[in-house]
C-alpha cells in the first residue's frame, strides 16, 4: 500500500478523538478499538495521530462475521480486512506496524490467564475486549490506555473497572455548534438605502462569513424595516436574494427562511443545498416546487429525481408483495402527498400535468438502495429524510452527481429512525458542517412550522 494512502489528515481540527486532540502529541496513549468503531468508519485507524492503535483479536473475528453482509456495515468490514491485509505486508501486525502519521497499529490477543486475572466474566465478546484492555492497562501502567467504543453499555462497564472509555467522535458535530446558514445585522438607514441603490453592501474586514450565508439587514430604530440578503461567493459583501414573493409553482414563501430556501434552490451557481428544520417547516415542499419550476418550466434539467432512504419508523411490516414500484409505494407516499398538495395549490396547466410528468419519467420517485455505481447528470435531485443516512452513504450519494446536476438534501436531526446514527453523527449534519465554506453549497435552517397550527404546536411541545 503506498504511503499516501496511510496518511491521515494532519489538521488538529479533523483528526483524533475530540477530547484528546490537544494532548496526544504530548504523551503517547494506547487506544483499544472496538468493532463498532471500524464498522462505523473503516478509516478510523488513521485518526489517532501518533498513538498506539490496538485491535483485539475478537474484533477481527467480528469483522469476519460482518463481511458477508450486503449492507454498508458489510462493505466497511471488507474495507477493514483489505486494509489490514495490506499493512500485514509491511510487518507483523502482532508486533506493530508503523503508520505514516506516526502511529503504531497492533493486533493483540489476551490469553486465558490474563482474562481471568481481571475478574471479568468473559462469556460475551464485549467482556473479552474489556478484559484485554484491562490487561494492557495493568501491564503498561506508564501509558494511558483508553477503550474507544460506540457501545454505551461497554463504556459503562469500563468505568466500573476503572478503565477510561470514550466514544468515537471524529465525525460528530454538536447541534449547538452547527452552522445555521444565516445571521442578522443592524445597519443605519443610510447603509440600508445605499444597499438598495448599489445592489451590494461591503462586509467589515475581519468578520468571517461563509459564501451564500443569508443575512437579514435591519435598522435599530425601526426593526420592522428589513432587507433579506446573502453573502456573495467571495465572502466580502452582501448581495440581494431572488424576489420570489409571487411564488414558485404555487408556493409563496410565508417566512424569511422559506425566502432563503427558494433563493438557494433557484440559484444556478449553487449545486448543493441542505434544508434543515423540524416537521412542518416546508423543507420538502419548497424543494419540490423549485425542482418542478426549474425542470418543467425552465427546462434547465432533464428530470426531477426524488429519493429517500427506506428506513421505517417502528417495527418493520416484513416483505411487501408486487413489483419494485409497488414495494416502494409505501415508502414514497410522503413524496406523492407533497406533489398532490402542489397540485392543489397551483391550479394551472402545470399542476394538471403532474401525473403525466410522472408517467413520462420527467418526475422520478425512487429509493436510494441502488444508487451505487450510477452517474447522475443534468438532473434536479432531492434526497428527503437525509438525517437517516450515515456519513459514508451521503458521500456515496453526492459523489454520484454528474455534470449539470443539482442536489438538495432535506432533514431533521431530531427525527432519526436509523439505529446506527444519532443527531450528532448522521450524514446530513456531516455534509452541512463540511460544505459551509464552499461557494458551491448553501444551507438554510428553517424554524417556523407552516403545515398547520396543530403540527407546529406538536413539534414544539411533544
Amino acid at each position: 500500500m503506498p504511503d499516501v494512502q496511510l496518511v491521515a489528515n494532519g489538521s488538529p481540527e479533523s483528526t483524533g478523538i475530540k477530547s484528546n486532540r490537544k494532548s496526544t502529541r504530548g504523551r503517547v496513549k494506547n487506544y483499544v478499538i472496538d468493532t463498532n468503531v471500524l464498522l462505523h468508519d473503516p478509516q478510523a485507524f488513521l485518526n489517532f495521530q501518533d498513538n498506539h492503535v490496538i485491535i483485539p483479536i475478537e474484533v477481527i473475528e467480528e469483522i469476519d462475521r460482518f463481511k458477508r453482509d450486503t449492507s454498508e456495515r458489510g462493505q466497511n468490514a471488507r474495507t477493514v480486512s483489505r486494509m489490514l491485509d495490506e499493512w500485514r505486508k509491511h510487518g507483523r501486525l502482532s508486533e506493530g506496524v508503523h503508520l505514516a502519521n506516526g502511529g503504531l497499529l497492533r493486533i493483540v490477543f489476551a490469553d486465558k490467564i490474563q482474562r481471568e486475572s481481571n475478574g471479568i466474566i468473559h462469556g460475551s465478546t464485549d467482556n473479552r475486549i474489556l478484559a484485554l484492555a484491562l490487561s494492557i492497562q495493568n501491564s503498561d501502567t506508564k501509558t494511558p490506555t483508553i477503550l474507544v467504543t460506540k457501545d454505551i453499555n461497554l463504556r459503562l462497564k469500563a468505568d466500573v473497572f476503572g478503565l477510561q472509555a470514550e466514544d468515537y467522535e471524529t465525525d460528530r458535530v454538536n447541534l449547538q455548534d452547527l452552522y445555521t446558514g444565516s445571521f442578522e445585522m443592524s445597519v443605519t438607514s443610510e447603509a440600508l438605502s445605499k444597499f438598495r441603490l448599489d445592489g451590494f453592501l461591503a462586509l467589515e474586514e475581519g468578520k468571517r462569513h461563509s459564501p451564500n450565508e443569508f443575512c437579514t439587514l435591519s435598522e435599530p430604530a425601526n426593526p420592522k424595516r428589513t432587507v433579506l440578503t446573502k453573502v456573495d461567493p467571495t465572502g466580502t459583501k452582501l448581495i440581494p436574494i431572488a424576489d420570489v414573493r409571487e411564488g414558485v409553482w404555487g408556493i409563496r414563501p410565508r417566512n424569511r427562511e422559506q425566502h432563503f430556501a427558494l433563493d438557494a434552490l433557484l440559484d444556478e451557481r449553487v449545486r448543493l443545498v441542505t434544508l434543515m428544520g423540524k416537521a412542518g417547516t416546508g423543507k420538502t415542499l419548497v424543494a419540490l416546487a423549485a425542482g418542478l419550476k426549474r425542470t418543467v418550466m425552465d427546462r434547465e434539467f432533464r428530470r426531477l429525481v426524488v429519493a429517500r432512504p427506506t428506513i421505517s419508523m417502528g417495527k418493520e411490516l416484513g416483505f411487501l408483495p408486487g413489483s419494485l414500484e409497488e414495494k416502494l409505494a409505501p415508502w414514497m407516499q410522503p413524496i406523492h402527498d407533497a406533489l398532490e398538495m402542489l397540485g392543489d395549490l397551483n391550479m394551472g396547466q402545470e399542476a394538471r400535468r403532474s401525473a403525466d410528468l410522472m408517467r413520462s419519467g420527467t418526475i422520478i420517485v425512487e429509493a436510494l438502495s441502488y444508487i451505487r455505481g450510477r452517474s447522475i447528470a443534468n438532473q434536479f435531485m432531492i434526497i428527503d429524510e437525509a438525517q437517516n443516512l450515515t456519513p459514508l452513504e451521503v458521500k456515496t450519494i453526492i459523489t454520484r452527481v454528474g455534470h449539470g446536476t443539482k442536489i438538495v438534501l432535506t432533514g431533521d436531526p431530531y427525527q432519526i429512525d436509523n439505529p446506527y446514527v444519532d443527531s450528532s453523527s448522521n450524514g446530513f449534519i456531516y455534509v452541512v458542517n463540511r460544505f459551509r465554506d464552499h461557494a458551491i453549497a448553501a444551507h438554510v435552517e428553517m424554524h417556523k412550522g407552516e403545515r398547520s397550527e396543530l403540527a407546529e404546536l406538536a413539534a414544539n411541545i411533544l
